[in-house]
């Protein structure tokens, strides 16, 4: 497949060459948002999917059909990568965007706009695992090693799309600058509703509940990316919905890799409005 081993770096970042190219990356720095346009931002593995299927099923009002009929990537197309610009729906009155790349790179296009902004973030330490089994199952991403040196890497900020607790802050503070929700994959779905101007009615609720479950996620083909070629994910490597539980951390830490990731977590969020709320989530206790 094309450029499968090929590494872009942009903005100081590492980037898949076989999903992004320095033009696909230089288009998404100049996008011209619309005030209806609703972006989603994360951090690999911090619920990005989940959110594409919430936000699916509010915009059609509870109807499944197009969550079931379209692929994620179709309803929602990433921004920076190589195909967006013929899966964006470009006449669609509210356009449902998706990025990871950092606030730096973007804010300035977001901020000549209205448009609505979503960060979804995840205890760093249930990312780091996700990401880790992601690269096992992801051709295009490099061999993560051990688990220890990947957890590493990607404490210093050298794995593929840059540091977690960067691209954490950097969102969080654009939040005087831009129309943003902030949202942790640990929190409920409900609160979107005011945000978007979407009340949620008893049948949208019930289409959330079921559809959105991480069971249904997993097993919808329009999610779960089993419809990309073996040479691309390899399947038998396991399923791109992997688990979606909170706490799968406590699983693949040792105690020092855990001493060691809450002394940088302080160092990094100590100072931030995250610390607060994820102190709990990415403690030992």
């Amino acid at each position: 497949m094309e450029r499968m081993g090929v590494t872009e770096t942009f903005a100081g970042i590492s980037l898949p060459g076989h999903l992004h190219t320095q033009e696909s990356l230089s288009f998404a720095t100049t996008f011209q948002f619309r005030p209806t346009d609703v972006l989603i931002a994360t951090y690999p593995k911090s619920g990005t999917t989940w959110m594409q299927e919430i936000l699916t099923l509010m915009f059609s009002h509870g109807d499944v059909l197009p969550a079931k009929t379209i692929p994620n990537w179709e309803r929602a197309p990433w921004l920076e990568q190589i195909y967006f610009r013929d899966a964006l729906q470009d006449t669609a009155a509210r356009r449902l965007i998706t990025t990871h790349l950092p606030a730096r790179v973007l804010a300035p296009a977001l901020q000549q706009s209205k448009a609505k902004v979503i960060y979804v973030a995840r205890n760093p330490k249930d990312v780091v695992v996700s990401f880790y089994h992601f690269h096992h199952l992801a051709k295009f991403l490099p061999d993560p090693g051990s688990f220890d040196t990947f957890l590493t890497r990607f404490l210093e900020g050298t794995v593929h799309y840059g540091s977690w607790f960067d691209h954490v802050k950097g969102w969080l503070g654009q939040r005087q600058h831009l129309d943003i929700f902030y949202v942790t994959y640990e929190e409920l779905h409900q609160r979107l509703g005011a945000f978007l101007g979407c009340p949620l009615g008893p049948e949208t609720l019930r289409a959330l509940e079921e559809h959105c479950s991480f069971v249904a996620m997993r097993d919808n083909t329009m999610a779960n990316y089993s419809l990309i070629p073996s040479e691309i994910m390899d399947h038998s490597q396991g399923r791109f919905m992997r688990k979606g539980v909170v706490g799968d951390w406590r699983d693949h830490f040792s105690p020092l890799q855990n001493a060691l990731f809450n002394r940088l977590y302080q160092e990094e969020m100590g100072d931030s409005d995250l610390q607060t709320m994820s102190q709990r989530q990415t403690s030992g206790d």
